[in-house]
């Protein structure tokens, strides 16, 4: 198969599996379009009656303060025993499932911060109830499952470990390549899976599994990719290798082999087919969680910053009045309250059930990890040599260990975790750029004939004269605009401004570009930037005037939307003023091995072996690395 080939089978499979209808309003897609739609998130959505959340959360923030040791985690690069059923007794792993399947069955808004407590304790934990929870069997079968299936396996899940197993050693944002393969058996009451899957966060030690495998069309079955569950501990199943990481050190995240692994049809999710549609829906529903955790980590590094720059003495004054700090610590109390702010409103959204949030809840996976590393490498500046030095060692010699090089290490895969910053953001352009594909249709297909063209014209000219001229003017423009948001005020036109704005840059590149739009990805990552920025300053104008808020947050948005607001001018200044073109230019040369003669006079460190693994199907030759964690009270095996 060509490359062009494979590249438009690789779109078609994509397209097929993204939720193209918009039933619900979207404060993300309105922006896009040019529309500044505040009355979507302000006022924020009521939250429903205290239905044991505060309890809870007092509960898990005892446990953590007196029965988890956050350093022992790292220095033993796993979660103890008696951890894990600790928060299996809290209900630490039934947040969000329903009361009526056993679970706690509490909001959004309650679980994110319940992973801001557990993640600052120790990420792994955070990361441990987040891929059972926001990405495991639960949310899949919730959305997706047939009543008997959630009768079945959501009582369990309150209790037990799962874990998503999608990635394959040569499968990554591209699933039109899943190699591994779901038969249908002759009696049509089973499924055998075959294959290897990589990178199975919690696949180590789960209780059960949703993997993803292409079932092979044949008559009877309309084949495609397909979501099942499946027994952890089933035969055929191995854990061929734990993986160690540069930061999470206590996660549980493996190789795992599935051969001739036996699964009932009635563990099918959904229809065959359908499993890369549930897994991004899947992946939308519960992508606020890694959000939550980076706020919880800029809020700890605000603590430690404060704490720090207050004590510190160089050159007679204590570092945070040198305005080389100075303007660390702002940009780190700014960040963190904005952070904050999107996780709050995106939660609160989520709860109400009335808006389609998936652009809201990419724009918060994006911009949260992006700050969020950045806040963290500005704190391991202002500690200087300390932030470098682990807290063990600092310990060792005397001083508070603060685990300033921890953060950073832990918080840095969060820009890759459920879709690296640069896939985020062409799905999110894809969504941003969505009725534009679907007004010029046609216009911009090359394979389109002339008739199906001129169709497309007539449309396109109907649509962009009505659209066109609405982002000419706006409340933005009006002095008193917006003047019930009193000092935050000039922000909010801003950024009706800036709405509009990037929505007509949209317009050129596509006028520009047509088809080959999708190819200019720095350009639309510009966009989708700019659109991050502007949400996260709505959402910290709107949080900061939200009830029972208190009244200096409203000092803490300004300078945020003052530090957005220049990050939005470069960027837009970037769109058309860049080194793009030279970029690709040298890329390529650099690929052609133009330029190897620079790296001559160096040692490679790494150690041989193929770049991708051997994945190929068929029984392991591996030991099983897979660990069973005991319940409370039952002897170990």
């Amino acid at each position: 198969m060509s490359t062009v080939d494979e590249s438009a089978r690789a779109r078609q499979v994509a397209e097929e599996a993204r939720e193209s209808r918009w039933d619900r309003p979207s404060f993300g897609r309105e922006l896009f379009l040019g529309r500044l739609r505040v009355d979507l998130i302000d006022p924020l959505p009521e939250q429903e009656p205290a239905t044991g959340g505060a309890e809870f959360l007092e509960r898990l923030r005892e446990f953590c303060a007196n029965e988890v040791d956050g350093q022992q985690i790292e220095r033993d690069s796993w979660i103890p025993d008696e951890v894990i059923n600790g928060l299996k007794a809290l209900g630490a792993f039934g947040i969000r499932i329903p009361e009526e399947y056993g679970g706690l069955g509490l909001s959004a808004v309650d679980y994110h911060r319940a992973l801001m407590l557990v993640a600052t304790v120790h990420p792994s934990i955070g990361a441990l109830l987040s891929a059972h929870q926001s990405v495991g069997v639960p949310q899949p079968v919730q959305l997706f499952g047939t009543p008997a299936q959630k009768r079945e396996f959501l009582p369990r899940c309150v209790r037990e470990i799962t874990a998503f197993l999608l990635t394959e050693p040569d499968v990554g944002s591209d699933p039109a390549r899943l190699a591994a393969t779901a038969v249908p058996g002759e009696d049509g009451q089973s499924y055998t899976l075959n294959g290897v899957k990589l990178w199975t966060t919690n696949g180590v030690l789960a209780d059960l599994l949703v993997v993803l495998a292409r079932v092979p069309a044949s008559e009877g079955h309309r084949g495609g990719i397909t979501a099942f569950v499946v027994e952890g501990d089933a035969p055929g199943i191995t854990v061929e290798n734990r993986n160690a990481f540069l930061g999470l050190r206590g996660i549980e995240n493996g190789v795992t082999r599935l051969h001739d692994v036996v699964v009932p049809a009635g563990n099918r999710i959904g229809r065959e087919g359908e499993g890369l549609k549930i897994a991004l829906t899947t992946l939308n529903a519960g992508r606020l969680a890694l959000p939550a955790m980076c706020a919880a980590a800029a809020k700890w590094c605000l603590k430690i910053a404060r704490e720090w720059s207050a004590r510190r003495v160089q050159w007679g004054r204590p570092i945070g009045a040198h305005e080389a700090i100075a303007g660390k610590v702002s940009f780190t109390a700014a960040t963190a309250f904005a952070l904050e702010a999107l996780v709050e409103v995106s939660g609160r959204l989520a709860d109400a059930d009335r808006h389609d949030i998936r652009i809201e809840a990419a724009l918060a996976k994006l911009y949260g990890s992006e700050l969020a590393w950045q806040v963290a490498d500005d704190l391991v500046q202002i500690r200087g040599g300390r932030g470098y030095e682990t807290a063990a060692s600092l310990a060792a010699r005397g001083e508070r260990g603060v685990p300033v090089e921890q953060l950073l290490r832990d918080l840095r895969i969060n820009r890759i975790f459920e879709g690296s910053s640069e896939i985020m953001r062409l799905l999110i352009a894809r969504e941003a750029v969505d009725v534009h594909l679907s007004v010029a249709g046609d216009l911009i297909d090359p394979k389109a004939d002339l008739s199906r063209k001129a169709s497309a014209a007539a449309r396109a000219g109907g649509f962009y004269a009505r659209w066109l001229p609405s982002l000419a003017v706006g409340k933005g423009q009006l002095p008193a605009g917006f003047a019930g948001y009193g000092q935050l005020a000039g922000h909010l036109r801003f950024i009706e401004r800036a709405t509009r704005r990037v929505a007509r840059h949209t317009f050129y590149g596509m006028s520009r570009w047509q088809a080959e739009l999708e190819h200019r990805q720095l350009f639309l990552g510009r966009i989708v930037d700019i659109g991050a920025e502007l949400y996260a300053m709505s959402a910290a104008c709107v949080y900061a005037r939200s009830e029972g808020q208190d009244e200096s947050a409203v000092e803490l948005a300004d300078t945020f939307c003052r530090h957005a607001r220049c990050r939005v001018e470069r960027l837009f200044r970037d769109l058309w003023h860049n080194t793009d073109a030279h970029d690709r230019a040298l890329a390529r040369a650099v690929l052609e091995g133009r330029y190897s003669w620079l790296e001559e006079g160096i040692f490679d460190p790494s150690i041989d072996g193929p770049w991708i693994a051997e994945a190929t199907a068929g029984p392991s030759q591996h030991e099983n690395h897979r660990r069973r964690v005991p319940r409370a009270g039952e002897a170990y095996p």
